[in-house]
């Protein structure tokens, strides 16, 4: 065999392929994760010192390796760039088999280990205290041991995002794709690419589309989206998935329905009423009760609003200076406007804040619960009027607003945090719990715990540099 057809043989593009050093799975060559290479310019790709004769000459050309001079003859050599064929249509396998997107968030805001990132350790404060273990606040179901089921409950996995890196590692990408490996039944190989939305070297949100689907005689998209392996890969890695078809509805997107409180805003409207009359105590127990779907909403609502008879007129003049929106939400309005959605606000708080805050959003509808006011228009009677804005109602009001629009519920979002949204997060074609209530977490479609709303454009598949341009009003 002559030397070119040796080195012919034994140019063979990098894949993904089996083996037992990561039980089955392993990344070799992707481009995202090339390690940098100098820019030598292309001199520096082609130059070779190694001696070719004349009568190999034919041979190089015809490999495309252009053709050498007798001083400084060259070839092309392996320069450590690799193609990723990410666009769904390059992929290999069938073009009609059914593909889903996986969209995976570090969760850099919420470290649940001792263990301090380089990244993050200030050298003007070298002895500053380590942090604790800690479970965030409502990130479980109680934190009361006397509530815990009678067997403890099962040891949390290791931590390994602090070994590999404070980010999507490629460990953590190659254990995501392992796993989908696992769920296939019968077994079929999983062709995937991956795209690194915010960050190329480090990304802390990254999105995998893969193909084809676990069978879903096997496993429903519901049960995968709570299979016990994707549990603990997200807590082994502090990391969240999201898991969404991906089809021609995933990113066009056009109608977006938001909760209020808690969600748009940071507050719950009706606590900060209490506070005025001084009754906080008793209406705060009520509503966190309700959110968490312990209570009736609609028996919890009227219990609450009677114990604010009495509180003047002009409270939710006085609140709008207390609200505060919540970071991103803003910006992410203002995207979703540029892109030509219509967005509403389905509030189980109240009428006036809820117009309020659409004015302040450019919200296309607002719909909440009306409280009456006396005959003389001083106080609040502390009953309710009208139809009352609870789970059924959003689900109904988020058909009607895309019926109106003409939008089919495949082009819908719903964004939520509290029980009575759940209904409406189910039938919208992709619904988030964001920062949600634990029992919310648990049962919706999906769920983000971020610092920002304008995180849901990476669940659409909006890069950041995309979100910039959006913001920036550029093309």
């Amino acid at each position: 065999m002559s030397t070119v057809q040796a080195q012919r043989a034994r140019a063979v593009r990098p894949m993904l392929r089996h083996s037992s050093f990561t039980g089955g799975s392993f990344l070799e060559g992707h481009q995202q994760y090339q390690p940098p290479h100098a820019d030598s310019g292309i001199d520096g790709i082609l130059e070779d010192t190694q001696v070719v004769d004349a009568t190999n000459a034919v041979a190089y050309l015809s490999l495309g390796q252009g053709g050498p001079e007798p001083r400084t003859p060259t070839r092309v050599k392996h320069s450590g760039i690799v193609h990723g064929m990410s666009h769904r249509l390059c992929q290999p396998g069938p073009k009609d088999a059914a593909r889903l997107t996986a969209t995976i968030f570090y969760k850099a805001q919420e470290p649940r280990h001792p263990h301090i990132h380089a990244d993050s350790l200030h050298p003007e404060d070298p002895f500053q205290p380590l942090p604790q273990p800690s479970l965030p606040a409502g990130r479980a179901p109680t934190m009361d041991l006397s509530k815990f089921p009678l067997e403890p409950p099962a040891p949390e996995p290791e931590p390994l995002d602090h070994l590999y890196g404070p980010y999507v590692t490629q460990m953590c990408l190659t254990h995501f794709l392992q796993i989908l490996n696992d769920l296939q039944n019968p077994w079929q190989r999983v062709t995937s690419s991956h795209r690194c939305l915010d960050d190329r070297v480090h990304p802390r949100v990254m999105e995998i589309t893969f193909s084809p689907p676990p069978n879903p005689e096997y496993i429903s998209m519901t049960e995968m989206r709570r299979h016990e392996a994707l549990w603990m890969f997200e807590r082994e890695w502090n990391v969240e998935v999201i898991i969404q078809r991906d089809d021609v509805w995933r990113k066009h997107k056009r109608l977006v329905v938001f909760d209020m409180d808690s969600t748009l805003i940071q507050q719950e409207v009706i606590d900060e009423m209490a506070r005025v009359l001084g009754v906080e105590s008793e209406v705060s127990t009520i509503t966190s009760r309700a959110m968490n779907g312990e209570l009736d909403f609609t028996a919890s609502l009227r219990a609450r609003v009677a114990l604010l008879k009495g509180t003047p007129a002009d409270i939710f003049e006085r609140l709008k200076s207390v609200i505060t929106l919540t970071p991103g939400a803003l910006e992410l309005c203002k995207a979703l406007k540029q892109l030509g959605y219509k967005l509403a606000v389905l509030s189980g708080g109240f009428t006036p804040l809820a117009q309020w805050l659409a004015a302040q959003l450019g919200l296309d509808y607002a719909y909440a619960n009306h409280l009456t006011v006396s005959d003389d228009g001083t106080c609040l009677t502390g009953e309710l009027e009208g139809p009352i804005v609870n789970a059924e109602r959003k689900a109904v009001l988020l058909e009607e607003i895309a019926r109106k629009e003409g939008i089919p519920l495949k082009q819908v979002l719903a964004v939520g945090d509290g029980a009575n949204d759940l209904l409406m997060l189910e039938k919208a074609g992709m619904g988030v719990a964001f920062n949600a209530k634990p029992v919310v977490q648990l049962e919706a479609p999906s769920r983000i715990n971020t610092e920002s709303l304008l995180d849901i454009l990476y669940i659409l598949g909006f890069t950041r540099e995309e979100q910039e341009a959006l913001l920036n009003g550029s093309s």
